[in-house]
């Protein structure tokens, strides 16, 4: 097994949801530094806060943009994306137009995932771009979309948000998140410079390990305490 920091640097932390208060993004900062993992990834308006919860640590902090619907305009998106960076975000973590997607409107999604990636390049940061892969189910769709991120240049591409449900005929709400089956098809149709980040029921060590045999470079998660204690555990023995 890949020895603890090298899994920690796989792991996004995540605080996102709506409910968390400033205490909880506190405890999770202190989890981020403690465990040495890649990133915080955190809501708009704590990155100023991240940033001061996490300086003199190796821990990057990320922020989501359009998060979690993808709704917003292009120019929206962007304004979030430079304030982001202004208040200290390394990485940002955009949702895609979802609709234009579903009606397959290549052109608008490249022209709003490059105006990301210019803003986070010009900038000195990186673009993870989420598909929401359970609403974006086609197979040739996720391809298009790997193939776009890769001609302008984005950094990542990344499964899910987290809170993409489907309700289905029966009224319920399923979700799968980041599958083998679509983080291969993401791993073989990028190119060499685009890297993946499995997001969405990354709750094991166990999933940690099958997403990173797989070939991905980060993973979103916010059990990092039991899949790290873990990992430590099974090396001491």
């Amino acid at each position: 097994m890949s020895n603890v920091q090298e899994l920690a640097s796989m792991i996004d932390h995540t605080i996102l949801h709506p409910q968390l208060t400033d205490k909880d993004l506190e405890i999770g900062c202190q989890v981020a530094a403690k465990y040495n993992v890649a990133s915080v990834c955190v809501k708009p308006f704590a990155v100023d806060q991240a940033k001061k919860l996490l300086a003199g640590t190796a821990v990057k902090v990320g922020c989501v943009v359009g998060f979690p619907g993808g709704i917003s305009s292009i120019d929206v998106k962007v304004y979030e994306t430079v304030q982001a960076i202004k208040d200290g975000a390394q990485e940002i973590d955009m949702v895609i137009n979802i609709g234009k997607a579903m009606q397959k409107d290549w052109a608008y999604l490249k022209e709003e995932i490059k105006a990301l990636a210019d803003a986070c390049h010009e900038r000195g940061a990186s673009l993870k771009v989420i598909f929401e892969t359970d609403y974006i189910t086609e197979e040739a769709s996720i391809v298009k979309l790997c193939q776009i991120c890769t001609e302008v240049e984005a950094d990542y591409v990344k499964t899910s948000t987290g809170f993409g449900f489907v309700k289905g005929d029966d009224g319920r709400f399923s979700y799968e998140g980041a599958t083998d089956q679509v983080l291969k098809l993401m791993k073989a149709s990028v190119g060499p410079n685009v890297k993946i980040k499995a997001s969405g029921g990354i709750r094991s060590l166990k999933r940690l390990l099958e997403v990173k045999e797989i070939g991905c470079h980060r993973a979103g998660a916010t059990a990092t305490i039991d899949m790290l204690e873990e990992a430590m555990a099974q090396l001491a023995d």
